[in-house]
C-alpha cells in the first residue's frame, strides 16, 4: 500500500556519466529477489556521506565513515538488503571490511575506496560469503556504460519492506552545460532520520569542488530527509551519499552561494525531497500523506519541534487513519512540544482551507463536517500558526494504520 506513488519509469530517469550500476540476486535472505547492488564510480569523482546519529550504528556505517575519512577517493559502493549487519560487534565490522576487500580486489582499487551499505534484519550475522559470491554477476551487470535502466533496477534492488521502488531525476543548466541529477532511496518503516534516511543516493555529473561536497550533502539532507517521519524511530543504518562525477562541461562550482551553486543545489534538493516524500508515501501501512507546516515561530528549529510533536503523535496519526477530526489532539501536541513560553492564545490551526482554531480556541465558524471532509482526503496539510515570529518549517509524515502493526509483527518471518 502506498499513497499516490508509482514505480519509476526508466524513461523519466537520466543516466549519470561516470556512474555504472549492477544488480543481482545473491540469496542473502530470500531466494529469487534482487538483493545485491554494486555502484562503480569513475576516478576523479567527489563523494560525501551523511550517516545516522543513532549511537548503536551498524558496522557498515562505521566502515563508511572510516573510508571517507581516509580521503583516497571513493570508487565503488556495495549495497545488500535482507541483513542490516547491525548489533553484530567486531565480527560485523570484520565481515563488512572483508566485503570491501573482495570488491576492491575485483576492481583493482584500494579497500578504502569502497563504501559498504546494509539494510534488513538487525542482530544477525552478515552472510558476506553470499555477497562476495554474487559480486561478479553484479559487476558484469554494470557493464561498460551507465544507463537509466540501471538506476531503476537499483531502486528495486535496495528495497526491504518498501512496496514501490523509489527513484527521481531532473536536469538543470549550469553555464552552457546541461547537468543531470538522479537519485534512489529506500525506506518505509523505522523512519525518523536524524540526518538522512535509511538508504539514499543522489548523483550528478556536475563539476563540484571536493571541499564543497560535505556542505552540499548536509544541505540536501537537512532540506529533505531530515524533514520526514513515519514512526519516530531512527535507524541504525541511515546513510545518505552524494556523488559528483565532474563529467559535465562547465567550470567547477566552488560556492553554494553562487548562481551556479544555487542552481545545482535546488535541482538536487528537488530530487532529494521527491525521494524523501516517496518514503513517507510508502510508509508501512500508510493510507495518507500529511504535510505539517508550522509558521510564526521565533526560529525554524522551534517550528520543526512543534511539527515533529504533531507528526510523531500516535493519537494524531491514528485519528488521520480513521478520518476522525479529533483535532484537539493536534493542539495538545503543539502544547507539549517543549516551548516553555508558548502563548496558547496566539495559536491558529488550519486543515487545508478549513480554519479550525483561532487564538487557541475553536473557530466560531468551524464545523465538524468541514474537518471530516479534509480528513477523508489521501493528502492533507496541517498548518499551525504560533504567532511568535516570522520563522516557518515543514515536515512530512503519514497516518498510523492496523497494517503498520501487522507488517512489523511479521517482519522477520
Amino acid at each position: 500500500m502506498s499513497v499516490h506513488l508509482n514505480p519509476p519509469n526508466p524513461a523519466d530517469l537520466h543516466a549519470i556519466a561516470g556512474v555504472r550500476i549492477g544488480v543481482t540476486q545473491a540469496g542473502i535472505r530470500k531466494a529469487d529477489r534482487k538483493d545485491l547492488t554494486v555502484v562503480l564510480i569513475d576516478e576523479g569523482a567527489s563523494v560525501s556521506g551523511v550517516f545516522t546519529q543513532n549511537r548503536f550504528c551498524a558496522a557498515p556505517v562505521q566502515v563508511c565513515r572510516e573510508h571517507l575519512d581516509a580521503g583516497q577517493g571513493i570508487r565503488a559502493m556495495v549495497v545488500n538488503t535482507g541483513n542490516a549487519n547491525a548489533g553484530t560487534g567486531e565480527e560485523g565490522l570484520k565481515r563488512a571490511r572483508e566485503t570491501c576487500v573482495a570488491l576492491a580486489e575485483a576492481l583493482h582499487i584500494s579497500p578504502n575506496q569502497v563504501l559498504p551499505f546494509s539494510t534488513g534484519v538487525i542482530m544477525e550475522p552478515l552472510p558476506h560469503d553470499r555477497i562476495i559470491a554474487g559480486m561478479p554477476a553484479a559487476i558484469a551487470a554494470a557493464g561498460q556504460a551507465g544507463s537509466a535502466q540501471q538506476w531503476a533496477d537499483a531502486a528495486e534492488g535496495i528495497m526491504t519492506t518498501d512496496t514501490v521502488p523509489k527513484a527521481a531525476s531532473t536536469q538543470v543548466k549550469i553555464g552552457e552545460a546541461t547537468v543531470s541529477v538522479t537519485g534512489i532511496s529506500k525506506g518505509a518503516g523505522m523512519i525518523r532520520p536524524n540526518m538522512a534516511t535509511m538508504l539514499g543516493y543522489v548523483a550528478t555529473d556536475a563539476c563540484v569542488a571536493p571541499m564543497l561536497m560535505k556542505e552540499l550533502s548536509l544541505a540536501l539532507a537537512e532540506g529533505s530527509f531530515n524533514r520526514i517521519t513515519v514512526d519516530g524511530d531512527t535507524s541504525t543504518n541511515d546513510s545518505f551519499v552524494v556523488i559528483a562525477t565532474n563529467k559535465a562541461n562547465h567550470a567547477p562550482i566552488t560556492s553554494l552561494q553562487s548562481a551556479e551553486g544555487q542552481a545545482l543545489l535546488q535541482a538536487m534538493l528537488q530530487v532529494a525531497r521527491q525521494l524523501a516524500q516517496a518514503i513517507v508515501r510508502d510508509g508501512e501501512g500508510a493510507t495518507k500523506f500529511i504535510t505539517v507546516r508550522v509558521e510564526g515561530g521565533n526560529t525554524s528549529a522551534e517550528c520543526r519541534q512543534v511539527a515533529y510533536a504533531i507528526a510523531h503523535s500516535p493519537l494524531v496519526k491514528t485519528a488521520f487513519f480513521a478520518s476522525d477530526p479529533n483535532l484537539g489532539r493536534i493542539l495538545a501536541a503543539v502544547g507539549y512540544a517543549g516551548i516553555t513560553d508558548l502563548d496558547q492564545t496566539g495559536i491558529d490551526l488550519y486543515l487545508d482551507d478549513v480554519h479550525v482554531a483561532i487564538q487557541g480556541g475553536r473557530h466560531p465558524e468551524y464545523r465538524e463536517e468541514d474537518g471530516q471532509r479534509v480528513m477523508k482526503q489521501s493528502e492533507i496539510t496541517v498548518r499551525v500558526v504560533l504567532g511568535r515570529g516570522t520563522a516557518s518549517d515543514t515536515v512530512w509524515t503519514c497516518d498510523l494504520s492496523h497494517d503498520y502493526v501487522s507488517i512489523n509483527a511479521d517482519y522477520r518471518s
